[in-house]
């Protein structure tokens, strides 16, 4: 299945699309028979929305951490988490990197006119400290509860060779493609953000206090 289409029929992406298709039915303002048409919720969003950011880039992999150095929905350096990371090429070539599968939903989801084209991400099982980059519809991802992954309490770690996936699991976690550990993502989106807004909230505080 394309990432495409998988992202349009799975459950998330029909809540996203019938979501998008009940607001456009309802939009204020609609023009009368013959009147100008208002702009489109997608011509809105190329100009003005949240990913307005991204860069078109025809060689993404090369100079990888110098272009795309930081997460830019969490802040964290990604070459910190290589073992994590994701580099999301979408169909217009526009380029968005993160800091692993948390925060490449949350691109997916900001992003919903725009279709991926290629999604790499960090090979966990690869020797050395940086991880290499391999096409995340190749991997398998470990979902592992009894270890807390980037972003995330539950690990969701890709690797290009499903032996070391193998090797790597736990006694309870599970081994899927990169559309389930997609959807697992997205599942575990409300409570993985409380967490992180908590230790944030005191590690700010922590920091406050010390400068004072």
């Amino acid at each position: 299945m394309k990432r495409r289409d998988f992202l349009l029929t799975s459950s998330t992406g029909l809540v996203m699309a019938a979501t998008a298709a009940s607001a456009q039915s309802t939009m204020p303002g609609m023009p009368a028979a013959g009147g100008a048409a208002p702009m489109t919720p997608w011509d809105w969003t190329d100009q003005n929305g949240l990913a307005r950011f991204l860069k078109v880039d025809a060689a993404p992999l090369e100079n990888e951490f110098e272009k795309y150095p930081r997460c830019p929905y969490c802040g964290m350096m990604r070459k910190a988490f290589s073992q994590s990371r994701h580099l999301i090429v979408y169909g217009d070539d526009a380029v968005d990197g993160t800091c692993s599968i948390h925060c490449a939903a949350i691109s997916l989801s900001i992003n919903m006119d725009r279709g991926p084209k290629v999604i790499y991400a960090g090979d966990a099982g690869a020797e050395g400290e940086v991880k290499p980059l391999a096409d995340s519809a190749e991997m398998t991802y470990v979902i592992d509860p009894g270890k807390p992954g980037t972003m995330t309490d539950v690990s969701k770690f890709a690797y290009a060779d499903a032996e070391a996936a193998k090797a790597a699991a736990g006694p309870d976690a599970k081994l899927v493609g990169f559309e389930e550990a997609l959807v697992l993502a997205y599942a575990d989106m409300a409570k993985d953000t409380l967490a992180i807004r908590a230790r944030r909230a005191e590690k700010r505080a922590k920091a406050k206090a010390a400068a004072q």
